[in-house]
């Protein structure tokens, strides 16, 4: 349906397809889908033998303990290890074995101070008090101790539906999004390299120019696991949004060391500061207002520079 869909929209356009050039297209899509479907058959017989084994579960548990129950570090651990793979690996494989092996313990550890607060209530559903009971009446050392399956029981029990849902979406998406960092990270960066061929520059260089505009791929994720860019309301959801998009211009402004002209150390470290201000997100909205202003007004400044320079000049 979808190749008839594409011949019948190219009878609008200026290069419409006739039967012959229709046939060349379908039999170079089958051509190119092929390795595809070949990389897709190894990519579930992969995911079969992680779930039939719990070698899932086990790497879940690996992540946690190496990462001492932290949040942040578990992300770290997550990113190399989605780095690596996706040496190997196209971007959706590199995702789809990443999802099996590491999605439960992002989502588990992003669900327990959700749960912490819920257990902190005066009344506790009387299923999930019998559970903290059976762990001396601590809902801390419960919800430490007991095994995954009972804590998901107890998680159905405490937090809304659409919390949990929110919360297990942001850790697919955080995995989804650091799927992407092999394509642009040296040594290995398929990405780069092929535009590097396209554009005649050199592959390592082009690799680390990309690495570098490419560092938003670090902290979109962060904004998943701690900012409620997913599981929040709407208006909390576009406000982090917005403060998120100055701070992503402001960080890559400090990595090409250029916004609207060339930075000089002062305005480097405002804008350093601006972005700090604005993707750090235990920051009350003041702070990510103050930050924001920082950086229209360093952008201001260098508009203003840039038009004296330029009367002075002429």
């Amino acid at each position: 349906m979808a190749t008839f869909a594409v011949i019948a929209v190219s009878w609008f356009t200026r290069m419409p397809l006739n039967v012959e050039r229709s046939v060349d297209a379908i039999v170079d899509g089958l051509r190119i889908m092929v390795p595809t479907a070949i990389l897709l058959v190894a990519v579930g017989l992969v995911v079969s033998v992680v779930t039939t084994t719990g070698l899932g579960n086990s790497f879940s548990v690996m992540i946690v303990d190496w990462a001492g129950g932290s949040l942040l570090l578990t992300l770290v651990l997550v990113a190399i290890a989605s780095l690596i793979l996706g040496m190997g690996l196209p971007v959706t494989a590199s995702y789809i074995v990443m999802a099996t092996l590491a999605a439960p313990a992002l989502y588990d550890l992003m669900t327990q101070s959700a749960m912490v607060d819920a257990l902190g209530a005066a009344t506790l559903p009387v299923n999930v008090q019998a559970v903290v009971d059976l762990f001396g009446g601590d809902p801390v050392r419960a919800l430490t101790e007991m095994p995954a399956e009972m804590r998901q029981l107890v998680r159905s029990e405490l937090l809304d539906p659409a919390l949990v849902t929110g919360m297990l979406l942001a850790a697919h998406l955080i995995i989804f999004w650091l799927s992407q960092d092999s394509s642009v990270t040296p040594p290995v960066c398929i990405v780069a390299f092929t535009a590097a061929a396209i554009a005649g520059t050199g592959p390592m260089r082009t690799g680390l120019t990309a690495w570098k505009l490419a560092k938003g791929l670090y902290i979109v994720p962060l904004l998943f696991a701690f900012a409620p860019l997913v599981a929040g309301s709407w208006t909390e959801r576009l406000t982090v949004f917005g403060f998120a998009c100055f701070g992503l211009y402001a960080l890559a402004g400090v990595l090409q060391w250029h916004l609207e002209s060339k930075l000089n150390a002062v305005t480097a470290a405002l804008t350093m500061t601006s972005a700090a201000c604005l993707l750090w997100t235990p920051f009350g909205p003041g702070v990510h207002i103050a930050g924001a202003l920082m950086l229209v007004g360093v952008v201001v400044w260098q508009k203003t520079s840039e038009s004296h320079r330029s009367t002075s000049v002429a």
